[in-house]
């Protein structure tokens, strides 16, 4: 891949980061229990600590494609299968969040630790890297920029599970349209795997 292919790499970016999983749902769940505003500390520790998760695996897919050169296709066949594995995760969300009870509120450094624990997070930003950014991740400056975008969009997205958490939450019990939301993701990033893996160009 001589070039960055942006037709697949947005649609996995925004899928991959308004989906659900730890940060978002977690968001949702405070914000739901109380209030966007003493979530927000949580929020900005989640956008800091993604954005040190995309710039360390942007230095180490670096220097893993870097010592390795023949790395790079098993990285494509990697990414495609956790695409793969997204999608199914996707298909199968119940967009559920736990309940009042089991809920604390989470402050800056616990946004910031969830994501080194993270293991969607970590395998998004090597996949990222390795698979989508390979011709850009030679320049140190290509990986703070990107990751600094990829880190802002991060932040769109716990926003928007924050500020509409109640509402994504009542309407998404509904199985059909759970149904069909689910389905059409999940086709989304079916196709994303497959175009990543090279079976078509």
């Amino acid at each position: 891949m001589n070039l960055i292919d942006f037709g697949v790499l947005i649609p996995f970016v925004l899928i991959t980061t308004f989906t659900p999983g730890p940060n978002n749902l977690s968001c949702a769940s405070m914000s739901i229990n109380f209030g966007i505003k003493k979530t927000m500390n949580y929020i900005w520790g989640i956008v800091t600590g993604f954005f040190l998760l995309l710039l360390l695996c942007g230095f180490f897919s670096n220097l893993l494609l870097t010592a390795i050169p023949s790395v790079e296709p098993i990285m494509r066949w990697i990414g495609a299968a956790y695409i793969l594995y997204l999608a199914y995760g996707t298909f199968k969300a119940s967009f559920s969040f736990q309940e009042k009870s089991d809920q604390y509120l989470w402050g800056f450094y616990k946004g910031v630790l969830l994501q080194f624990l993270n293991p969607k997070a970590i395998i998004y930003g090597l996949t990222l890297y390795s698979v989508f950014l390979n011709p850009l991740i030679g320049n140190p400056l290509y990986i703070i920029l990107f990751s600094l975008g990829f880190a802002l969009i991060g932040l769109c997205a716990v926003l928007t599970w924050s500020l509409f958490g109640a509402i994504i939450n009542q309407y998404l019990h509904h199985l059909k349209l759970r149904i069909i939301l689910n389905s059409i993701l999940s086709l989304l990033l079916a196709y994303t795997a497959v175009k990543i893996s090279g079976i078509i160009s």
